[in-house]
Formats: C-alpha cells, structure tokens, sequence
C-alpha cells in the first residue's frame, strides 16, 4: 500500500532539511501539552485511508506512492488532505500503533515536499488547520523513535506558528482567517516557549470573529456547512486551553457557543443540515459526532436576525425559512436566490427542502447545473417570472436584488407565526413578495400565505407568471388530488401529509435533489402556478398531517 514509513524517514534524514535543522544545535523542542479531540471521526473513511485511498466527494487520492509536491494546494481535496484533518478519521479507525504508520510516512513526505520552503502549503488557513489537527494528534505524528524526523517535524510546526503570527490576517476574511488565527493561539498554548504569542492570537481573532459572524452567531457567509466548521474550529481552541491548564476567554467561550446554536437553527429532524448557499445535508453521524464533542452546549437559535434563518419548531415537525438576503460575494463562493424560501421535516423525514449542491465537495456535476441549483427556482419558494429574486452574474457572483428582509415573529400557545418580505422584485416589477408561515404547537398543521403586494410607481403592463415551489425530498411521493388543488405525500418515515392550496393550480413535476454525499438524486415538486396583475395577489396554502 504505502511506502514504509521507515523509508520516508529515511529520506527526511539524509536530506538537506534535517541538516539544516540540526545543525543548529538547538535545545530540542517539544509540546508542552496534549489536546485531546472528544469528536469521533468517521471510520470507514479512516478504514480507506489504512487500505491506501483517500476520497472527497467524486476525488479519490491513492496514498500509494503519493507525493505531497505535485497534489498542490488549490483544489478542496488537496486542502483538506494538506490541513490533515483526516488524522481524526484515522484514528477512528485504528489506535496509535498502527495508525502512527501511515500519519508518520504522510507527515514525513510533507515535510519533503513543503517542509524547507514558503509556498502555497504554507498558507494561512491551512497552516492554522494543520497546527490544530498536528497537535491534537500528536501521538499518531510523534511515535517514532528517530529523533531527526521529531526534530524536523516540530521544528517546522514552530516555522508555521511564526508564519502565521505575521500572516494570519492575510488570509481570506471568514472561516479561512478564523482558522489561521486559532492556529496562532493553539500554537502559542503548545508549542513550548510560544506563550507570549497567545495574546496577539486573542486579538487576531476578535478581530477575525468581527468581521465573519453576526452577534447572534451565525457567520457572514450564511453556510451552515462553515458554520460546522466554524464549531469545530472552537472545540478544537477550547480542547488546546483545557490541555494546557488555561482559560478560555469568555468571549470567544461565548462566541463559540452562539456559533453551536446557530448550528442547531439549522439541523433538520434526521440530524443533518437544511441545504442553503449552495450546501447540503452533509452527513448527519458526523455532525451529530461534532455536537457531541466539541464540549459545547446550546439550545437551537429560533430567531436570528444576521444569520437569517428562522427556525419553527413543535412536537417533531422542523421548520426553516431563510429570512435574510443573500451573504455577500466576498464572504461566499456559493451565495443563493434563496430568499424566503423553506424546509419542513417531520421526525427523520425531510419533506420540503430546496434542491442544494454539491458545496465544497468535488463533483461530477456540469457546471451549468451547479449553476442552476443556486437559482430562486431551485428553492421552495415563489419565482415571479421565472425570474432571480436576487440576480447571478456570468461570472457566478451575486448581482442586485434582495436589499430589505423585514421579519415580525410572534408566538401563543396555539402557534408560532413568522410574516417576512423581501424586495428583489420591487425594482423589475413593483411588486413585494411576502411570506407568512403558522405552525400549530402540536406540529400537525403549517399554514402558508405568499402576498405579492405593489409598491412603488413602477407597474407590469399586464400580468406576470408565478410559480411557488415546493421541492420534494427524495423517497416522498406526491398524489395529486382529482381537483388539481392538492396532493397527498407518502413517505416512508413519516405519517402522510395532506397539502392543499387556495387562489391557483397545482401541479406536480420533477425536480432533482443533491444528498449529503454531493450526488443528485431524483425527486419531484408541488408547484402552485398563476398570473399576477400589477395589483397583486396572494397564494394560501396548508400542509397537515393525517394523523
């Protein structure tokens, strides 16, 4: 499978690396503690890792042969195998023995291929990534007896530290300079005679936290896929300052914990994400394995005005309404046309969800369509003229649109209600899209009403084409009832649900879903179709649980 570790060794301690180093004749340096990561990793990957693969959505590595030097830097498989995070994966899978075989021969080829010289491996992020996976598991990276190679490995890692002391805020604004900074502070906590670093780690990354996440937790790039990311991130920070007897401060405790309950806002009734900005479900083992062991705790986030997305809950039944506009374009390669648009999950089962992407995966899919799936139609919600509530340029960025998302929310104890409005058609058309969701407080029942109100002077000539859609989860099917006004959804975790719809016909056409592994799937979609007049009109719908 993969060269012995022994070679690499080897071959680290015959090259220039290893005599520059030592050469030195510095006192040898070593971890002052050892942070311990409380989240499980997933097995089967760490099961292919041993077997010599490494695999990212449609990518696969083979580990056989592998050289860190021509894997580069720029795809999302390279980072993530450069940043080591995998090592988690691994040790799901085998204990230090063994798994210290392979983690040693990788680390030692990236020290061969990366080790003497600044170069795109080298940068911020993932120089932060790095120091936070090395030192949490260092006893799969710092078994061996050959001294050379633990001189060349921690002598790099202290290297990296001082790098990202100066260039952690070059890094991207958002989860990348997060990550760089809590690289710093870990580094500064571990690596011995680095405590004076830790001061400017805690400055570097208020200052990081200020420009990436909302007061209410949830970041600027609106992705529930970073904002996983993001709470690992911290449980990683907060593991580093318990191993080494220190305080987390309470602010970014705090910070830490708006994150988790931004997270939870999010999750679906089967554990996984709701699919927003390009996202999907994702896997829910592994985030429930995340939320158990980032040693954080938090109730899910119902009512959030930065991060956008307003949660309904009662009795099993989950729904999440994108209340806020699009993130901007510099915080997110990914931002939607997904304004006001919803899912709901009974239990287990999704029902309603948008159409997703494949993310940060690899994937196979035409770009065309990956373009496609950011569109307002690929969202459960109303187009008007088969048009974007919020305009995607040529060049993939977010153009004009959604400006203003005002939201009222109230709560008795027969319902939760939640009315919003976004303006991304007012300048096309002269008209608002409003949507009010009621959800009863025993979960069988939520009540929808789209109103498309005019304001403004401009006005449509004569009338203009909506459809208000509702994308299926895959395995829900749809029975329309003989009037064309409703339908009845079966699916195979969960009671059936009665839909049914007021002012307009109802159809039920494909559609295409992409799961949490990034492969689409097919599934079909309720769509309400009809003309507006420049006066507008409004759409009422029900969807309620048999029994």
């Amino acid at each position: 499978m993969n060269a012995a570790p022994g070679d690499v060794i080897g071959k680290l301690a015959k090259g220039s690396l290893l005599s520059r180093l030592m050469s030195a004749k510095k006192e040898p340096l070593r971890l002052a503690a050892v942070p311990r990561d409380h989240v499980d990793g997933d097995r089967a990957r760490g099961d292919a890792l041993l077997a010599g693969q490494f695999f990212l959505g449609s990518e696969t590595i083979a580990l056989t042969d592998f050289d860190f030097a021509t894997l580069g830097a720029d795809s999302r498989i390279a980072t993530l195998f450069q940043g080591f995070s995998w090592l988690r994966d691994l040790a799901a899978s085998t204990g230090r023995d063994k798994g210290a075989k392979l983690a040693e021969a990788m680390v030692g080829r990236w020290l061969l291929a990366h080790g003497t010289k600044v170069d795109e491996a080298w940068r911020p992020a993932l120089w932060g990534e790095r120091i936070l996976f090395w030192t949490a598991y260092a006893p799969y990276i710092l078994s061996s007896r050959d001294a050379g190679y633990r001189s060349a490995l921690l002598n790099t890692l202290a290297r990296g530290a001082r790098h990202l002391d100066a260039a952690a805020d070059k890094a991207p604004a958002g989860l990348a300079r997060i990550t760089a900074w809590c690289g710093v502070i870990v580094a500064g906590l571990l690596v011995q005679g680095g405590m004076g670093r830790v001061a400017r780690g805690e400055a570097g990354l208020a200052r990081a936290l200020a420009g990436a996440q909302y007061e209410d937790g949830g970041l600027m790039s609106r992705s529930p896929a970073e904002q996983a990311q993001f709470v690992d991130r911290m449980g990683l920070l907060r593991a580093a300052y318990f191993a080494a007897k220190q305080s987390l401060p309470d602010s970014l405790e705090n910070a830490a914990a708006a994150g988790l309950a931004a997270l939870h806002g999010v999750t679906m009734g089967d554990g996984g994400l709701s699919s927003w900005q390009g996202g999907n479900p994702g896997d829910a083992a592994a985030l429930t394995a995340l939320v158990d062991g980032c040693g954080l705790r938090a109730r899910p986030l119902r009512q959030a005005k930065g991060w956008g997305y307003q949660r309904l809950s009662a009795l099993g039944t989950v729904v999440v309404l994108d209340a806020a506009a699009p993130p901007p374009a510099k915080l997110s390669a990914h931002g939607c046309a997904s304004t006001l648009a919803i899912e709901v999950s009974d239990g287990i089962q999704r029902l309603i969800v948008n159409c997703g992407g494949p993310g940060e995966l690899p994937t196979d899919l035409p770009d065309e369509l990956v373009a496609a799936l950011r569109t307002t139609a690929a969202h459960s919600t109303l187009v008007l003229d088969d048009t974007n509530s919020t305009a995607i340029l040529a060049d993939g960025t977010l153009g004009r649109g959604v400006a203003s998302v005002p939201v009222e929310r109230s709560e008795d104890n027969d319902s939760t209600r939640v009315e919003a409005s976004h303006d991304g058609y007012l300048k096309g058309f002269g008209l608002l899209h409003q949507r009010t969701l009621i959800l009863g407080n025993d979960g069988k029942e939520l009540r929808g009403l789209d109103r498309i109100v005019a304001k403004g002077r401009r006005k449509i000539r004569e009338a203009a084409a909506y459809a208000v859609r509702f994308h299926l989860a895959p395995g829900v099917e749809a029975t329309a009832t003989a009037d064309g006004m409703g339908a009845i959804l079966r699916s195979p975790g969960a009671p059936p649900w009665n839909f049914r719809c007021r002012g307009a016909m109802l159809t039920v056409e494909e559609s295409l879903v992409v799961d949490g592994t990034g492969t689409p799937r097919q599934a079909a979609q309720l769509v309400i179709v009809g003309e507006v007049s420049g006066l507008g009109g409004e759409i009422a719908w029900q969807l309620r649980r048999s029994s």
